[in-house]
């Protein structure tokens, strides 16, 4: 009984040494240069973990911009920013997909998409903000 109690409290221990590691990983603010389509552009995001919440702030000079995704190396959708594109704006974005960007940001691209060119004007993410 008593060792089921000595390695309950070390998985328990060893549990809780492991979250200031991961959180001093994360990168709540997150930029990206933009560029494609002989266009550029920036765009911040702030996760809020806690509130399931990615905002962003986009600086373009792009018409016709339809909608903006942040999506991984293979190109799939793991965050779509609003219905329809907004130049300033939040979204609601499942936990798990927040803690995989703020861990890793360069895994992952901001595309946005417009009338002529879906997706030609991208970026990475990078732990920062990004300025013009």
């Amino acid at each position: 009984m008593r060792s089921k109690r000595l390695a309950a409290a070390a998985v328990v221990a060893a549990a809780l040494a492991a979250v200031p590691v991961a959180a001093a990983g994360m990168h709540p603010e997150l930029g990206a240069r933009l560029s494609g389509m002989g266009e550029h552009g920036i765009v911040n995001l702030t996760s809020h973990a806690q509130k399931h919440q990615l905002c962003w702030t986009f600086e373009l000079h792009t018409m016709h911009v339809l909608s903006a995704t942040v999506r991984d190396a293979h190109g799939m959708i793991v965050a779509r920013l609003g219905h329809m594109y907004r130049a300033k704006g939040c979204a609601m974005v499942s936990t798990k997909s927040l803690q995989l960007i703020e861990a890793n940001p360069g895994r992952y691209w901001v595309w946005v998409a417009t009338k002529g060119h879906p997706g030609d004007l991208r970026g990475k993410l990078f732990a920062g903000m990004a300025h013009m």
